[in-house]
């Protein structure tokens, strides 16, 4: 991200840096960059869909430490595309690499720093529930971060090398230099050690003028200005001195940028180094070299009034987003509580979805749960359009752009974008709920933070190819029920293995569910309680587990042994099942009304599917867990039932000795009943 190879560049120049004892100050933070260095710089696993939890406890350490030096932190997170689609060529490339580097760590197993699916959506919940304040933007966070910073004479927290360039008052604390792990103390007052930047300092080490540090990022190459993707690159090398030991062509731009004083003459000049240029192209770069270097002009900040007093920044007052956004959205956007996917379906009519680490012989983990996503489209974009989304998606190990078109069906069909948040929380249930294909009396015997995941889980095991098996179902129960024992329980020689490509693929294909299910629930203005995601999946643990029970250990050695533990865990299966098997008697009927040669006889596909179904429904170790269960519940009660006995056994006993002709009728009316019920 940001200005190509600029921060490999500082960092020989260390020289650059201030030694800083931060405290007692605000510090902006840009988020969308320290949800991937606090994942990556830690030791978590990234090829097994995610350790969650374990991420969660990292970003309440975080923030902690923040706390314990009185800092207040304001993280500001990245929002949608830019409507002018002007990071388009970067945002492609990026996503081409991710996709090799994902195959790459199923292949092998290393670490490729592939985001797991979640991690996004856990580190908003954390903060939410920490009371840290977030704001979303609308697009990238960049400008808005330092037009806060700038504001508020703060510094940046960020990785990001747009912020070397940004003249940012308080100047810039590179998050690879800021030492959280370790807070230290001076006398009362805590501190984190760290390393501070400013423009001053870049401008005094290489002698150039700050006013010219923006076009030094757009011809040394940025998010947004390629010269070599236009044909128009300089070897910025050869202005080195030939006594210099390494060929830097940041270093060699630096140099030629000293005879210069104004950025005009400095691009000008810079044109006539690109060769022969016609004259249409040379302003077509000209104008690419300018709009890139506006990205640097900070303007009014937007986000102050929201982080003091609550208020959503308005939209861009441009023609090209006026009407598109309604305005309802502005204030959940901005809080992060709904996705800012939308904005790209709503202004650019795209959808890009992620990258988990899956092996490139696997379909894109996306496709089962792309009929949720449609269901989403369809309230975004509304009937009566020939519109359809453009979903940024993995084909093998190629990028692809697929056109998929919004269903509208049931009650959805009915509601407008304009007035969701106006629709009565019933209806808007109801959506969601025949999204997912539930009820709510399914749902109803769950607790109420679970019937969003358990709904999602449903939707997943019938609907994802391959199909499920029974195992990967267990253990994704056990995992959202909190019903696996504490310690040892499932841990085995395989915990560093690179996971198994089907098992993975399975769960990747969970993960997008669960996330599309979220996404779709916000939208709908939470019909739903959010589920804390955190205490959903832990990658490793789920793995082994599946592993554990192919090995042939009895899944009864690994539940929890209270009661309750065990009851929601049966629960839950029993409502994916029961659904499951719904599903199989509709299908049934429906073939039943269709006439039939007596000859006629089964594809062997179709027989394959109806046995399989079979033993996912009635499965021995299954049966055996709910009788467990049970037993498990009677023997709690156990006391209280013998004395309830004794007390009527000796009115028994009583009434025998007052009347022994009705105890015998009795007896006899007992061994008649018996008889007729072993003989059914």
């Amino acid at each position: 991200m940001g200005v190509q190879s600029l921060a490999t560049f500082i960092g020989t120049h260390r020289q650059i840096y201030r030694d800083v004892r931060f405290m007692k100050s605000r510090l902006v933070i840009d988020g969308s960059n320290l949800i991937y260095l606090l994942y990556f710089n830690s030791d978590l696993d990234q090829n097994h869909g995610g350790e969650y939890a374990a991420f969660e406890e990292l970003i309440e350490k975080f923030v902690a430490a923040l706390r314990a030096c009185e800092i207040a932190p304001y993280v500001v997170m990245d929002g949608g595309s830019d409507y002018t689609d002007k990071k388009l060529e970067t945002l492609m490339k990026r996503a081409r690499q991710k996709i090799q580097k994902a195959h790459r760590a199923a292949e092998d197993g290393g670490k490729e720093n592939v985001l797991p699916q979640l991690a996004k959506l856990v580190f908003k919940q954390t903060l939410a529930r920490l009371e840290v304040p977030v704001a979303q933007c609308f697009a990238e966070a960049d400008q808005q971060i330092a037009s806060l910073a700038r504001e508020w004479q703060c510094p940046v927290l960020s990785n990001d090398s747009d912020f070397y360039i940004f003249d940012l008052p308080a100047g810039l604390l590179p998050i690879s230099y800021f030492q959280w792990e370790v807070v230290e103390k001076r006398g009362l007052q805590s501190y984190i050690h760290c390393k501070g930047y400013n423009i001053s300092s870049f401008c005094t080490l290489f002698n150039i003028q700050h006013q010219l540090l923006p076009t030094f990022a757009v011809l040394a190459g940025n998010d947004y200005v390629k010269l070599q993707s236009m044909d128009s690159s300089i070897d910025w090398a050869q202005y080195n001195p030939a006594s210099s030991t390494t060929a830097s062509p940041l270093e060699g731009l630096i140099r030629w940028l000293r005879n210069f004083q104004q950025p005009q003459e400095a691009l000008e000049a810079a044109l006539e180094l690109m060769g022969e240029l016609s004259k249409k192209k040379k302003q077509q770069v000209l104008q690419e070299l300018v709009l890139g270097m506006e990205e640097y002009q900070l303007p009014p900040s937007s986000l102050s009034r929201f982080f003091m007093h609550g208020a959503a920044p308005p939209f861009p007052a441009v023609e090209q987003v006026a009407g598109l956004v309604p305005d309802w959205t502005r204030l959940p956007l901005t809080q992060a509580r709904l996705t800012a996917d939308i904005l790209d379906v709503l202004l650019l009519q795209r959808m890009t979805l992620s990258i988990p680490v899956d092996h490139s012989n696997m379909p894109s983990a996306h496709l089962t749960s792309r009929p949720l996503r449609q269901v989403m489209y369809g309230l975004l974009l509304g009937r009566g359009t020939r519109l359809h989304v453009e979903e940024r998606d993995r084909d093998g190990l190629e990028l692809k752009l697929i056109p998929v078109h919004p269903t509208f069906k049931g009650l959805a069909k009915q509601l407008k974008l304009d007035s969701l948040d106006k629709v009565e929380p019933s209806q808007r249930l109801q959506v969601l709920l025949e999204a997912l294909g539930v009820t709510q009396a399914s749902l109803s015997r769950l607790p109420p933070h679970l019937r969003l995941p358990v709904a999602a889980t449903c939707y997943w095991f019938h609907r994802a190819q391959p199909s499920p098996d029974l195992g990967l179902l267990k253990a994704l129960v056990l995992s959202i029920g909190h019903s696996l024992r504490e310690g040892r329980a499932v841990q085995d020689q395989h915990t560093h293995l690179k996971p198994h490509v089907n098992v993975a693929h399975a769960f990747n294909q969970w993960q997008a569910c669960l996330r599309d299910s979220i996404h779709l629930n916000q939208l709908l203005g939470f019909p739903l309680p959010e589920p804390r995601l955190s205490q959903m999946y832990e990658g490793t643990r789920v793995h082994q587990l599946v592993h554990t029970m192919r090995s042939g250990r009895k899944l009864r050695n690994l539940l929890k042994n209270d009661r309750s533990s065990t009851k929601l865990y049966t629960t839950i299966l029993s409502i994916i099942r029961q659904l499951k098997g719904r599903e199989a008697e509709a299908t049934t009927s429906q073939t039943q009304k269709k006439p039939t040669s007596p000859r006629q006889r089964l594809p062997l596909g179709d027989l394959t599917a109806n046995l399989q179904l079979l033993f996912i429904i009635y499965d021995e170790e299954t049966v055996s867990e709910v009788n467990s269960a049970v037993r498990a519940e009677q023997d709690l009660h156990l006391s209280d039932e013998v004395s309830v006995r004794t007390r009527y056994k000796v009115k028994e006993r009583n009434n025998r000795c007052s009347n022994p002709e009705l105890t015998r009728k009795k007896e006899a009316r007992g061994w008649d009943l018996l008889r007729g019920s072993c003989s059914v």
